[in-house]
């Protein structure tokens, strides 16, 4: 081996070294606290992504197998976690996901194998659903803006339920129709006649809906029985809002 041989080898021989170094470091950064209660998520920077990335593939190279690893790892988040099946809220896929709760937080999101739509895959979507729960701009208080201000302000949920109970009864009222008169085709001889009747039609033009991705199945069952009950006909559903 020559000198240019010998410096190379030491070179590979360092940075293996060190990314590995840094893998152990970053991976046991974020064991559990107390798992009876709380779990420390693995939320990482780019830099300790890509330091991460490196490490793995340093490893891969020189021939070391990360499963031992990456398996205490997974066990640390979810040895006493709550398993639950559900399905993806996002589009009408219906995707299978399986999520675990830990002291009443959401601690990881990932495809159900056994559910034969996705089979365990995800898409990005579904895979980061995590923040539609762990959110810092997500609202959780319903906010109110009086006609002609320019700020919203915080309410309670008694305030904002009755005051959408009323505003509903009112336009309702004021706008429902019972019966209208429709055109129809019937068949006379050999030919079709069109002549116009009167039907019970028991409908609201004044309101309308428009369901969101943070709906659940279950949830736009409900409401589509509750809004057709209304007499609503403009019911919208947009899974990417």
């Amino acid at each position: 081996m020559n000198i240019t041989q010998l410096k190379r080898s030491n070179l590979i021989f360092v940075r293996s070294g060190f990314f590995i170094e840094v893998f152990r470091t970053f991976l046991y950064d974020f064991r559990t606290i107390d798992r009876s209660k709380e779990v420390h998520r693995m939320a990482i920077s780019r830099r300790e992504f890509f330091k991460t990335s490196g490490a793995g593939l340093a490893a891969g190279l020189l021939g070391f197998s990360l499963d031992p690893v990456e398996a205490k790892a997974q066990e640390f988040n979810l040895r006493y976690a709550k398993e639950t099946t559900t399905i993806c809220p996002y589009c009408s896929v219906g995707c299978g996901m399986i999520v675990h709760t830990l002291g009443g937080n959401l601690v990881n999101v990932e495809g159900d194998p056994d559910h034969p739509i996705n089979e365990g895959s995800l898409c990005p979507k579904g895979s980061s659903v995590l923040q539609l729960r762990d959110n810092k701009a997500r609202v959780t208080k319903p906010m109110y803006r009086a006609p002609g201000a320019k700020e919203w302000k915080t309410v309670e949920w008694e305030w904002a339920l009755d005051e959408i109970a009323k505003k509903v009864k009112k336009t309702r009222d004021a706008t429902f129709t019972a019966k209208s008169k429709i055109k129809v085709k019937e068949k006379v001889g050999d030919r079709e006649v069109e002549k116009e009747v009167e039907a019970v039609v028991n409908r609201t033009n004044g309101i309308a809906h428009v369901g969101s991705a943070a709906l659940d199945n279950e949830e736009c069952y409900l409401l589509q029985k509750f809004l057709r009950g209304l007499g609503l006909v403009a019911i919208e559903h947009q899974a990417r809002i």
